[in-house]
């Protein structure tokens, strides 16, 4: 029969399923009347002409809201039962078909159908499997929804259609919904007003959530109807299994399905059969009692897509990979067991799995079937979920099973609701939050309730890797014991497979944030017990997932500790595996899971700062920064330089504000400074970090751009200059050459200045400048030359000559002019003096010099009244001269006072130097003048005078003079005796130290092992520092090594220097760490062993009573052998008492008081012996009292106890002893404040304790404070006895008859041993023959005689206890 709605053309449309909480039942067991025909309620009245984004929309905030209703009611009201309509009769377990039908009930479908006919569906298949997702509701049917109706005809039933689900599904965003609206509206069906009030009521179960956004593809926008509607099995072709509709609802009397006690859960899911979809795609094959899916007839095909065989005897699923196309597959209530459902593997498009109310006792072998949403395993028999993963499954119900554990719980990337009711497992605290722990963020419901937010922030509380503990079968247990609980689990399934000898300490993950350092801690400790030949080595590998279960993703070339998480890792979570490695071979890895990756504060900071390149002047350096930009766009940093000398604070170079920086010569000696602050695009500034070089070294001395300066011309003065590189310039060489016209070479002309004037020889030849760099400590470099243009020749002339100065007596006058035609260096000049103020040639002139180069004369004493007359005679540097011209001064010389016109020091300002004063007097002629040497702290201070150098013009510096100015007073006097004023000059610079340097060098002490060799030195050069010394081990081949650790002035030879020379090194050191050459001295040796000696012998450890006293002792002389060492006790009477030769001794109570002594004797490796040395302890002192053991035996009544006791501390002395009697046994607590119970009473003060009466029952206490001889005291010690005192035996004593009254006594007697209970009395009558009577009834302690006690005797017995005392008494009655 084909479906009347299914048009040609149209995809298939699978009809939303309708579930209640009595889930025996099928949407066919409920007895549903239509109503006439008629307006429909607002419920029925969607606006269908709304685009289906918003009706989309609608539904998700309705569906939201009603996911908390909880449970819904019927949707079968009783307006709709007392309809008009026939009442149809459906099979009882799977909802088959019905039997009957009222003619308006075939109206409607008809109407229905053809309108549906006339607008063709627009929904794909897939969202009609989604939309036949069953509601899981809270609430059951109302009783008169499950009656049922008597079996109609065949024919009846064959007309029978069903009717339409009416409820929320009406007002869904789908397009079937939309159909069936349209379908309901245009429909001459008239629901009653109470049936739409009802339908308002209805809300959705928890599985029908739409909290989720509308763009994901989620079981949330499943629209599930409310309303059961019977449903038409169209699934049977011609040929089929059975075509008799009779024969399927016959089955309706099953004892597996027929009966609702069978089906009594309110958690099984059961499926709506999708009548729309063709019978190509659909096969309804529901209570057939199919056995075997490979059956014939059964008609199975690739094509099928809707394939319902709930209520049959199915036990096996082999033939259902056929169905490759199958979307909803209904196995309810079948014989299924498992495992077996390998078969479905191949269902790779399957959505919907029903597996409820079957056998099932294990889901392992349920393969991974990537499309499955929706999974129904309740009312089975399964003790875990553990199966394969499903990446897209949404619904997991699986109540009313046998599940205790968590164990094996797959990984289920999007699940949003999980139910696992009436299940053992919900004995378990927080269920809840472990759930949510396996199954992460996507879980929106639990047992059909909103996520408690309890247990949400119970979940955040555990450590990440928890649900990996908890699948692996970790006992759930409290947050705050996780951490500990967790690691110990995954140490136990470690531990098998760590390195021998080795123990994991630590696994874990530092909390990771983005672009920032994550670092791993996984330590391991090797156990002290064992010895391992190598290390262990540990590899990482990193790897990134979604959550805990999920299969993480290996991170690629990420193998060290330390991983720094991407932008793109935020909310991602991180592993890492770490693969010990011991020796070659590599052991199980274990791992650690981080806490997701937290966005960055978009702060930077730097992680590490680097300085690149090589620290000699002129060189390049880069400093580089590794920066965490922590979620900040990265920038360029600042980066600027700084310069820090020795003992002082960097400063900041100017300029060097970029990561690059040229060494320069002002950073020669000196440390730098990179200083580095991350700012990211955004303006973040992170803090700076500094990174220290070691000191710049001075580049080796070159120089560059050599040329000669000046016009190479006869007579003038050129000069070589070139730009110097290579820390401070030292004495550079400079060398002149000269061409050689014959041969081309050139030869050395002059050297040592960069200056030279051209000569005649120098005239038509080429010169060459050699510059030869030398830095300040001397290192010269290579040297650079520069050949100049050739030496042309000038004519001489002069004019313009004049004579400058003042002429007075010893003043210094030069003469000036304009040389042309040579030089004026090469110019002479010749002095003259003359009584007349006109020149009248050279024959009335007086020389007083010859002709000179100098152009500067200093008048002498001569010339006081005469005419200085200069001769200027230009020149050639080939010595051609041109005509000479004289020159007059136009006043005669005056004399002065005695003076000085000139006072200097010149030479070497430095210890050591020779500094020596020049002056000139004027003033006539010079007398005995009066030298004086000054040293002064600062330059304006008055000086001190230096005796040892007055009246000399020279002074040596010493070592006093260092870092002081030096001045040099000259006091003029004429040699007439007339002085002049004195004058000084100070020194432009202090004193510096000489370079330090040693004069002598050796080593003072004989070659002997253990005796100490010194450093005899002679230092010259400032004030000394702290020079290097190093000494040195020289072999009879020669080779020489340096010693360790022998950095002094001084040195003791150690057996390992036998038989080598030795020798020292010194670099002298000046006292601002300036130094001087490094000097070797001779040698010294061989070295030969000495004595066998103990340098030192020392006790080691308390002198005390009760400590371990041993020694320590520092031999020397050859290779040591057994040595002796004996412990003697040092008695009062000087007796010594040998106690031991180990190499300790534990000091006893017998050592107390007296001296402990040790004789060391040291003793080489061939017996010889040296001398004894031997050490005296102080007297051993006592220890403290203490009481180490105290013990009460057990207590009985009247019989003295002696307690047990040990004592430590010195000679004991009378302790303090206190008895307690107390009815409780104490307690720990109880007993360290025993005096201050209320229950507890003293009853001794001694140490022996006899138990009376009162102690009976009670438990005894003794207190003992242990005392020392001395009467120190310590801590008090108490003991309780094993058990209450025991009473001693009963007995009784002293039994007597007393009379009371005439004709009454009384038997009287004494009783001990415990307390008396009942004691039994009895009287007994004696006769005259002796036989003695049993008074029966005188059982009392007093007796009346009565008249058969005439003529006998009484007698009394007591008993108490077992023994017996009788008193008798002789009556004369």
């Amino acid at each position: 029969m084909e479906d009347p709605e299914a048009q040609p053309g149209e995809d298939p449309v699978i009809k939303p399923l309708n579930l209640d909480h009595h889930f025996a039942e099928s949407p066919a067991e409920s007895v549903t009347k239509v109503a006439k025909p008629g307006k429909s309620s607002e419920a029925a009245k969607p606006k269908v002409s709304a685009p289906a984004n918003s009706t989309r929309k609608r539904s998700d905030t309705r569906n939201g809201s009603e996911l908390s209703s909880g449970f819904a009611r019927s949707t079968v009201s009783s307006s709709l039962r007392s309809s008009n309509s026939v009442a149809v009769t459906r099979r009882n377990s799977t909802g088959g078909l019905s039997e009957k039908s009222s003619a308006s009930t075939a109206r409607q479908q008809n109407n229905t159908s053809s309108i549906a006919g006339k607008k063709p569906s627009t929904l794909l298949a897939t969202e009609s499997v989604r939309r036949s997702l069953p509601e899981l509701r809270g609430s059951s049917l109302s009783s008169s929804a499950t009656k049922l109706t008597p079996r109609a005809n065949l024919s009846e039933t064959r007309k029978s259609v069903p009717v339409s689900p009416v409820g929320r599904s009406l007002s869904t965003s789908t397009a079937s919904g939309t159909s069936i609206q349209k379908t309901l509206r245009k429909s001459t069906v008239k629901p009653s007003s109470s049936a739409s009030s009802s339908l308002k009521k209805i809300s959705s179960s928890s599985l029908d959530s739409t909290a989720s956004s509308a763009s994901k593809k989620t079981i949330s926008k499943v629209s599930s109807p409310i309303t059961r509607s019977p449903t038409v099995s169209s699934g049977l072709r011609s040929g089929s299994l059975s075509s008799s509709l009779d024969r399927s609802s016959n089955l309706s009397g099953r004892k597996k399905a027929a009966t609702p006690e069978s089906r009594d859960s309110h958690f099984i899911v059961l499926p709506q059969v999708e009548i729309k979809a063709g019978d190509d795609v659909r096969l309804d094959l529901r209570g057939h009692r199919v056995r075997n899916l490979n059956a014939g007839g059964l008609n199975l095909s690739p094509n099928l897509e809707f394939v319902y065989l709930r209520d049959n005897l199915l036990s096996t699923l082999e033939g259902v990979e056929i169905l490759t196309r199958v979307k909803v597959l209904d196995l309810s209530f079948n014989d299924f067991k498992g495992p077996g459902f390998e078969p479905l593997a191949n269902c790779k498009a399957l959505q919907q799995l029903y597996l409820a109310g079957n056998q099932i006792t294990s889901l392992i072998s349920l393969p991974q079937l990537p499309n499955l949403e929706f999974l129904s395993v309740a009312q089975n028999k399964l003790k875990s979920l553990a199966m394969a993963s499903q990446p897209r499954l949404q619904v997991l119900a699986a109540s009313k099973n046998r599940i205790s554990t968590l164990k094996g719980f797959p990984y289920l990337p999007v699940l949003e609701h999980l139910r696992v009711e009436e299940n053992p497992i919900l004995k378990m605290p927080h269920l809840e939050a472990a759930s949510i722990l396996l199954v992460g963020p996507t879980l929106k419901k639990f047992n059909d309730r909103d996520l408690s937010r309890d247990e949400l922030a119970l979940a955040k509380r555990y450590p990440t890797h928890t649900a990996l503990c908890i699948r692996d079968g970790w006992e759930f247990s409290r947050p705050e014991h996780a951490a500990d609980s967790t690691f110990r689990f995954l140490f136990e399934q470690w531990k098998d497979h760590f390195p021998p000898g080795y123990l994991l300490k630590e696994a874990s993950i530092d909390k990771p944030f983005e672009e920032d350092a994550c670092r791993c801690h996984i330590v391991f400790v090797q156990e002290s017990t064992l010895s391992i030949d190598s290390d262990i080595i540990l590899k990482y590998k990193w790897f990134l997932g979604e959550r805990t279960l999920s299969n993480f993703t290996a991170i690629p070339d990420v193998n060290g500790e330390v991983y720094w998480p991407k932008h793109e890792d935020i909310n991602k979570i991180l592993k890492v595996e770490c693969i010990p490695v011991l020796g070659e071979t590599e052991y199980p890895s274990i791992f650690a899971i981080s806490s997701p990756v937290t966005r960055g504060n978009g702060i930077p900071k730097v992680v590490n700062l680097e300085v690149h390149g090589e620290l000699v002047e002129g060189n390049v350096i880069k400093g580089h920064a590794k920066v965490a930009w922590c979620g900040g766009t990265p920038g360029k940093g600042v980066a600027s330089w700084l310069r820090k000398r020795w003992n002082s604070s960097p400063v900041v170079i100017a300029g060097a504000e970029d990561e690059e920086y040229q060494l320069t010569l002002d950073d020669i000696d000196s440390s730098l400074v990179f200083m580095y602050t991350p700012v990211t695009e955004e303006g973040a500034k992170g803090e700076p970090q500094y990174k220290y070089t070691d000191f710049v070294k001075a580049a080796a001395p070159s120089v560059n751009n050599v040329r000669i300066v000046g016009d190479a011309v006869e007579g003038n003065v050129i000069r070589g200059v070139g730009n110097y590189f290579g820390g401070r310039e030292g004495p550079s060489k400079f060398e002149w050459l000269r061409e050689n016209k014959e041969t081309g070479d050139f030869l050395i002309v002059t050297s040592g200045t960069p200056e030279y004037t051209l000569t005649k020889e120098d005239v038509g030849r080429r010169l060459a400048f050699v510059y030869i760099p030398i830095n300040f400590e001397g290192q010269e470099g290579e040297s650079v030359s520069i050949v100049s243009g050739t030496v042309r020749q000038a004519p001489p002339k002069v004019t313009n000559v004049k004579i400058i100065g003042d002429l007075r007596e010893n003043s210094k006058i030069t003469v000036t002019g304009a040389v042309m035609g040579g030089t004026e260096g090469s110019s002479r000049v010749q002095w003259f003096k003359t009584n007349s103020s006109t020149l009248n040639g050279e024959n009335e002139l007086e020389a007083m010099s010859t002709s000179k180069v100098a152009k500067a004369f200093r008048i002498p004493l001569g010339a006081v009244g005469c005419y200085i007359v200069a001769k200027y005679t230009p020149m050639t540097p080939n010595g051609e001269s041109g005509e000479s011209v004289y020159v007059i001064t136009e006043r005669v010389v005056e004399t002065l006072p005695p003076s000085l016109n000139f006072l200097s020091i010149t030479g070497d300002y430095s210890e050591g130097g020779i500094l020596t004063a020049s002056y000139g007097y004027i003033g006539g002629q010079e007398g005995k003048s009066i030298y004086n040497w000054y040293l002064h702290e600062v330059e304006n201070d008055m000086g001190t005078l230096i005796h040892e150098v007055s009246g000399l013009l020279q002074y040596r510096v010493t070592k006093d003079a260092i870092g002081k100015f030096i001045s040099f007073q000259c006091i003029p006097v004429r040699d007439d005796g007339i002085v002049g004023e004195p004058r000084t000059c100070l020194g432009q610079e202090r004193i510096r130290p000489g370079s330090p340097r040693l004069l002598a060098l050796q080593i003072v002490g004989d070659a002997v092992e253990g005796t100490i060799l010194s450093v005899e030195k002679n230092y010259w050069g400032g004030e000394e520092g702290d020079s290097v010394f190093r000494w040195f081990q020289t072999s009879s081949d020669g080779s020489q090594c340096e010693i360790r650790g022998a950095s002094g002035s001084s040195y003791m030879p150690t057996v390992d220097d036998i038989g080598f020379f030795i020798s020292v090194s010194c670099e002298p050191v000046r006292n601002d760490w300036a130094r001087g050459p490094i000097v070797l001295s001779e040698q010294i040796g061989p070295i030969v062993a000495g004595p066998p000696t103990c340098q030192s012998l020392e006790f080691l450890g308390s002198i005390m009573e009760g400590q371990r006293l041993s020694f320590t002792a520092s031999y020397i002389g050859g290779e040591r052998g057994d040595c002796l060492h004996e412990w003697f006790r040092l008695k009062a009477n000087g007796i010594k008492e040998k106690l031991s030769s180990d190499e300790f001794i534990d000091l006893t109570l017998d050592d107390v008081g007296r001296s402990i002594e040790l004789v060391y004797t040291p003793i080489r490796k061939d017996g010889i012996k040296g001398n004894s040395r031997s050490i005296i302890s102080d007297e051993i002192s006592p220890a403290d009292p203490v009481g180490l053991a105290l013990v009460i035996p057990d207590c009985h009544q009247n019989q003295e106890i002696v307690p047990l006791k040990t004592y430590f501390g010195g000679q004991e002395g009378v302790g303090k002893y206190t008895w307690h009697r107390t009815k409780t046994k104490p307690n720990g607590l109880v007993l360290t404040d025993i005096s201050s119970s209320s229950e507890d009473v003293m009853c001794g003060q001694t140490f022996t304790y006899t138990p009376s009466l009162e102690d009976v029952g009670a438990y005894l206490v003794l207190q003992w404070l242990p005392t020392r001889v001395d009467g120190q005291s310590g801590k008090p010690l108490v003991a309780i006895s094993s058990s209450a005192v025991i009473p001693a035996p009963p007995a009784v004593s002293s039994v007597h008859v007393k009379q009371l009254t005439s004709g009454i006594y009384s038997g009287e007697g004494e009783y001990s041993g415990g307390y008396e209970g009942s004691s039994l009395f009895s009287w007994y009558r004696e006769t005259s023959d002796g036989t003695i009577i049993l008074i029966n009834g005188a059982n009392y302690k007093t007796y009346e005689v009565t008249d058969a006690d005439y003529n006998s005797r009484l007698l009394f017995g007591l008993i108490g206890s077992k023994k017996k005392k009788e008193a008798r008494i002789y009556s004369n009655i």
